[in-house]
C-alpha cells in the first residue's frame, strides 16, 4: 500500500543548490514511508539522487544574470505569457495526478517572487482540494535582505494566510530566522527549526584516495560566478604557507566547457582543475583546507568533514545571504572568511595560511535536518 503523498515545488535560478538540498530532503521523505513527486522548475540535472522519489520537469527557466533581475528559458529568452501558462498547467496538472497530503513549495513565499504566476494558482488550486492538503514550506536558514519593507509584509501575509508550518533548515543558536525575516514574531507559530540539512557522507571516493589527501580543494559550488575565485586560487598558491601542496580547483557544472580549458591553461605544476566531483565531501574529508564560496550546501559539507575552511561569499547586487552565513560562522571561530570586494591573491593565500595553522574546527550543530523533516511531515499527516 503507498503511503501519503507529497508534492514539492523547488526551483534553481544560478546555481543548483536549492535543487540539490530538495533532492536530500526528498530521499528522506521517501525513505520514511511517503510517496514523494519532486516537481523541479529548472535546468536539468544529469544523474539527481532523489532516492524513491518521483521527479517531474517543468519547462526550465533560470536567472536571466547573476544579479537575479529576471527569468529567461533554457535558451536564454524571456518569458512570454504562453510559456507561463504551459508552466502553469504542468503545475496544476501535477497536483491533479497527485492529490497529495501535502504541499512543499521551497523558498516561497520567502524567496521565488518572480514565479508568482504559478505558484499562487498552485495553492489556491491545492487550498480547494477536498480534503485539503497540509501546506508546507522549506526554507533555508537565511533570506536575502529586502529594501522595500513592504516584501516583507507580503511574505508575512501569505505565511499567514496560506502555509499550516515553516520548516526552517537551520539552527537559531548560530542564526535564528529574525536575524534576517524582521517579522518573525508575527509568524512565530507557525515556524519549526529542522536543524541543517547535510548530504549524506559518502563510503568512499571514486579514485584510489589519493585525491584531497593534504590538498587545499577550492570549490566555486554549481553556479556561474565562481571563476574569479578560482583564478585568484591559482595566483594565490605561491604566496600561501601550503605553496608546496597540491592545490585542487572544482568548477561549477555551470561555468562551461571553455572557460574550464582556460582555467585549465592558467593552472601551473601542482594545481588540478577539474570539473565538480561527486565525491566532493570524501574530498573534503582529506583535505588540508577548503576554500569556497558560502553557499548553504557547500557550507553542510564543510562542517560535516569538520574541515579547515575559508569562506569567499557571493556578494553580488542585492545578494547578502552568503555574506550573513560566513559572518556567523567565522565570529564562531568555525571558518574564515574573505569578503569578495577584498580578495586578491595575498588576502586568499594569508587566509589559507591562517586557516592551515589552527587546529579543524569542532561544530555541535544538528546536521540531520533531512530525517527530521521526514518524521516531521509524517507527523503532521498522522495528527
Amino acid at each position: 500500500m503507498s503511503g501519503p503523498a507529497v508534492l514539492f515545488h523547488v526551483q534553481h535560478l544560478l546555481g543548483i543548490g536549492h535543487l540539490r538540498r530538495a533532492a536530500v530532503l526528498a530521499r528522506a521523505m521517501a525513505a520514511h514511508g511517503l510517496e514523494v513527486t519532486l516537481v523541479s522548475g529548472g535546468l536539468p540535472v544529469p544523474d539527481l539522487d532523489i532516492g524513491a522519489a518521483r521527479l517531474v520537469q517543468l519547462p526550465p527557466v533560470r536567472a536571466a544574470d547573476a544579479r537575479f533581475s529576471a527569468l529567461a528559458d533554457e535558451h536564454g529568452a524571456p518569458l512570454d505569457e504562453a510559456f507561463k501558462a504551459r508552466r502553469r498547467e504542468a503545475l496544476l496538472n501535477a497536483l491533479e495526478r497527485v492529490r497529495p497530503e501535502v504541499l512543499m513549495t521551497e523558498m516561497f513565499p520567502f524567496g521565488r517572487r518572480q514565479l508568482r504566476f504559478e505558484l499562487i494558482p498552485l495553492i489556491e488550486a491545492a487550498r480547494a482540494l477536498r480534503p485539503r492538503p497540509l501546506i508546507l514550506a522549506s526554507v533555508r536558514d537565511i533570506l536575502t535582505e529586502k529594501r522595500n519593507p513592504a516584501r516583507y509584509e507580503e511574505m508575512a501575509g501569505y505565511a499567514l494566510d496560506w502555509y499550516d508550518r515553516i520548516l526552517i533548515h537551520g539552527e537559531p543558536s548560530l542564526v535564528p530566522f529574525e536575524a534576517t525575516f524582521p517579522l518573525t514574531d508575527r509568524i512565530a507559530k507557525r515556524l519549526v527549526y529542522t536543524g541543517f540539512v547535510a548530504e549524506q557522507r559518502l563510503a568512499g571516493r571514486a579514485d584510489d584516495g589519493s585525491d584531497g589527501r593534504g590538498e587545499v580543494i577550492v570549490s566555486a559550488g554549481g553556479g556561474a560566478v565562481g571563476e574569479r575565485l578560482l583564478r585568484t586560487a591559482i595566483a594565490a598558491r605561491p604566496h600561501s604557507a601550503l605553496a608546496a601542496r597540491n592545490w585542487r580547483l572544482l568548477a561549477g557544472a555551470t561555468l562551461g566547457d571553455e572557460r574550464l580549458l582556460d582555467l585549465q591553461k592558467a593552472a601551473g605544476p601542482g594545481i588540478f582543475v577539474e570539473p565538480a566531483r561527486p565525491d566532493f565531501p570524501a574530498l573534503l574529508d582529506a583535505c588540508a583546507v577548503s576554500v569556497s564560496q558560502a553557499g548553504y550546501n557547500t557550507v553542510m559539507d564543510v562542517l560535516s568533514a569538520r574541515a579547515r575552511a575559508v569562506l569567499v561569499p557571493f556578494a553580488g547586487e542585492g545578494e547578502t545571504e552568503q555574506t550573513v552565513r560566513a559572518q556567523h560562522l567565522a565570529a564562531r571561530g568555525l571558518v574564515h572568511m574573505v569578503e569578495e570586494r577584498a580578495l586578491t591573491p595575498q588576502s586568499l593565500a594569508e587566509a589559507v595560511s591562517a586557516a592551515w595553522r589552527e587546529p579543524p574546527p569542532a561544530p555541535n550543530f544538528t546536521l540531520d535536518g533531512a530525517e527530521v523533516t521526514a518524521r516531521l511531515v509524517a507527523e503532521l499527516i498522522g495528527a
